[in-house]
């Protein structure tokens, strides 16, 4: 197992961690939390490419692991009274559709598309709404929708992305 994998590992174990300061009361500490494990992700894509080390089992772990700290964090968010049920659902579902897709694409032995600058700026678009609601900056939920719209863009469009590099296989 190469290093950007272990980094990948962490973001599952700090999930976890999360809850617990989360459930805790420590919503600082756990945003903080999240944040770390955002932090490893890009240095997990950064190794990976740099090292030569982009493994099909790390294209399939990275973005399972980054969807379950966000499904994590959401769901924590509605406990809380932070974001709407409906905000939640509309970005649990597409979550939960990417990780099924994706496993289904790793066992059929598929070809995975690997993230593109739409999925990274929805990423960056998601932490600064998750930012804005964590320190209940006006508009934040507002952004989060904002973001939920562009993610779906995003997703069909990966999912196009997928179709037409499988057909030609």
């Amino acid at each position: 197992m190469n290093l950007p994998n272990l980094l990948t590992m962490l973001r599952f174990a700090l999930i976890p961690v999360y809850i617990a300061v989360f459930a805790n009361g420590y919503v600082v500490t756990a945003f903080f939390i999240m944040v770390g494990a955002g932090v490893t992700d890009v240095l997990d894509g950064y190794l990976a490419r740099r090292n030569g080390q982009v493994t099909r089992l790390g294209i399939m772990l990275d973005p399972l692991a980054d969807k379950l700290m966000l499904i994590t964090v959401f769901v924590s968010l509605v406990v809380a009274g932070m974001i709407s049920w409906w905000a939640a659902i509309a970005l649990l579902l597409r979550d939960l559709g990417m990780i099924i897709v994706s496993a289904y694409v790793h066992f059929k032995g598929k070809l995975t598309v690997p993230s593109n600058w739409m999925g990274k700026l929805t990423t960056v678009l998601l932490y600064v709404a998750i930012t804005m609601l964590f320190f209940e900056w006006s508009y934040g939920e507002h952004m989060l929708w904002v973001v939920i719209v562009f993610s779906y863009i995003t997703t069909v469009m990966y999912f196009n992305h997928f179709r037409s590099l499988n057909r030609s296989h």
